[in-house]
């Protein structure tokens, strides 16, 4: 069953995705439905836009190439200052998973 992305997700989605090696648009996509199992549908409408907005904070950078059917796509890779926002936002992640697992584990009275 997939799930719907959280606001604010997607761009850690994307920079995990995109620091497991040099992909364009449509195979960070696939990557992110095939690291979590299909439990994540991302649709082209919304990925798009936020790899924009990856690009202008200078998260990602990206370079025309051709994609394995041989069509011209840019192909998205992680900067310096990406792997630093992954890891920031994915400690931040974690530690909100810490606490709503806390909060959900609390029985009532």
């Amino acid at each position: 069953m997939s799930q719907s992305i959280m606001h604010g997700t997607l761009d850690l989605l994307i920079l995990k995705s995109v620091s497991l090696g040099q992909q364009h648009g449509y195979g960070i996509l696939l990557r992110i439905e095939q690291l979590s199992a299909g439990g994540w549908v991302i649709e082209q409408g919304a990925l798009y836009p936020a790899l924009y907005r990856l690009e202008q904070k200078a998260w990602i950078k990206s370079e025309w190439g051709t994609s394995e059917n041989n069509r011209k796509a840019k192909f998205y890779s992680l900067t310096p200052a990406g792997k630093k926002q992954l890891r920031l936002e994915a400690e931040n992640w974690r530690r909100t998973v810490e606490l709503m697992d806390l909060t959900l584990g609390t029985e009532s009275a």
